[in-house]
């Protein structure tokens, strides 16, 4: 009989012991490793819509939640900002900013959200078109290829917006979107977002506020606002052109504008302190204000790293004793097997391989329970942020992690096995 087959047959003749031992062994390894995947792809989304935006501008409010509304899609927005304020950042020639792109935000279909903006915005997350084309007309919309999947809209399809976030909040029922095209996966929020011209967005918010007000009161503001049908003649032409908003009505409004700078010196690293106390607008700092969002978390995830790490410990002492344990049970069976011929050094290797196999066994089972409860926690994350989150993944840290199983199983095993490595079987043969 080989060693593994015999350390299995010890191991099973104490199924309470070793069942204990497992369980143990199998939270601590589990709740590290569901940690792990949380902690790896929660950061890989963070970092991934990063994509280069030094600073994003956008009304007053919390810092944190204008990065998240903005460039993460997870949030209410802070608010909106005028047309006039935006139009020096949209300027081309701006003597520090490299790219600027405006965001219109506040509509969704099955809560996914419409953003008004720029074919500049695709650029951001290298973004292509996988069917059909670009938006290039107010109320068509290019949509991500989650909102494909998730919507069942297609090339075509004609739909419309509901107001916020909430399905329940009402239609825009006097104004149809269009889809014109579906863009290729990039496992960035781009998937889960339905993009379309920012004079869409007033063109359907003008219909509203005329369904609202009455045809009287909408022809006496003409003048000043631009009618719905006005809108869809100025941008005909390109709706991706810049050149639209510079030349549009200031007293239009945006959410937000997403930053670029051409370098790095003095005045872009005082930009966001000198917008921020000279203007009624707000500038956040997307990579600062995650770190922040990782710090806060930290505390809670170091907190369950530790109490993984305990339990893990724990784990490793109750193998221990129950190895010593046996051993008490075991001596004139071990001894009579050094009389049968087993060498010293044979059964020091069967008590660690003892320990061992209960930790790899541990292991597996903790790595099947995280991997499993990611699985479906993945579901529900997925419909509540609209990222997509998976447990069919392993991480490399996962090594660490079964090196670090097998270690404690060799450990805990290790006083034990020297013990029955010492044994006098003359001695415990005469008793």
């Amino acid at each position: 009989m080989t060693i593994i087959k015999l350390a299995w047959k010890n191991l099973t003749n104490r199924p309470l012991s070793m069942l204990l031992t497992l369980v143990l062994f199998a939270l601590g390894v589990g709740l590290t490793a569901l940690l792990l995947l949380l902690n790896k792809q929660l950061t890989d989304k963070f970092e991934k819509n990063l994509a280069g935006v030094d600073i994003v501008v956008g009304a007053k409010g919390s810092p944190l939640q204008l990065i998240l509304a903005n460039m993460y899609h997870i949030d209410a927005p802070t608010g909106n900002i005028s047309l006039k304020s935006a139009k020096p950042f949209l300027n081309p020639r701006h003597p520090l900013i490299k790219k600027s792109v405006p965001l219109s935000l506040g509509d969704s279909y099955k809560s996914h959200r419409i953003v008004g903006t720029l074919h500049d915005f695709l650029g951001l997350y290298n973004t292509e078109i996988a069917e059909g084309t670009l938006w290039q007309a107010p109320l068509e919309v290019t949509i991500g290829a989650t909102v494909a999947e998730r919507t069942g809209l297609k090339i075509g399809t004609k739909f419309n917006s509901n107001h916020g976030l909430d399905e329940g909040a009402g239609e825009h029922e006097e104004a149809a979107f269009k889809v014109v095209g579906i863009l290729k996966p990039t496992g960035t929020v781009v998937d889960q977002l339905i993009l379309t011209a920012t004079q869409s967005i007033w063109t359907v918010h003008e219909h509203a506020q005329a369904e609202l007000e009455g045809e009287e009161h909408h022809a006496e503001h003409a003048s000043t606002t631009p009618s719905p049908k006005e809108s869809m003649t100025v941008s005909q032409n390109d709706v991706d052109d810049r050149t639209a908003l510079l030349q549009a009505d200031s007293t239009h409004q945006i959410t937000s504008l997403l930053l670029q700078f051409k370098m790095r010196n003095v005045q872009t690293l005082n930009f966001q302190r000198n917008l921020n106390e000279n203007t009624d607008m707000q500038a956040a700092t997307p990579a600062l204000e995650i770190n922040r969002l990782y710090e806060m978390m930290g505390v809670g995830e170091q907190a369950l790293r530790a109490l993984a790490l305990l339990i893990i410990i724990v784990s490793g002492l109750s193998i221990f004793i129950a190895l010593f344990n046996s051993l008490k049970e075991r001596q004139y069976e071990l001894a009579l097997m050094r009389v049968m011929g087993a060498g010293r050094g044979r059964l020091f290797l069967l008590i660690v391989c003892e320990g061992i196999l209960l930790s790899l066994i541990g292991f597996c089972i903790g790595i099947i329970l995280s991997h499993g409860s990611m699985q479906i926690l993945a579901k529900y994350m997925s419909d509540a942020y609209r990222y997509s989150f998976s447990g069919l993944m392993w991480l490399k840290e996962e090594w660490l992690l079964l090196l670090g199983a097998v270690t404690i199983g060799f450990l805990a095993a290790i006083i034990p096995a020297i013990s029955v490595y010492r044994q006098d079987i003359s001695r415990t043969l005469s008793k």
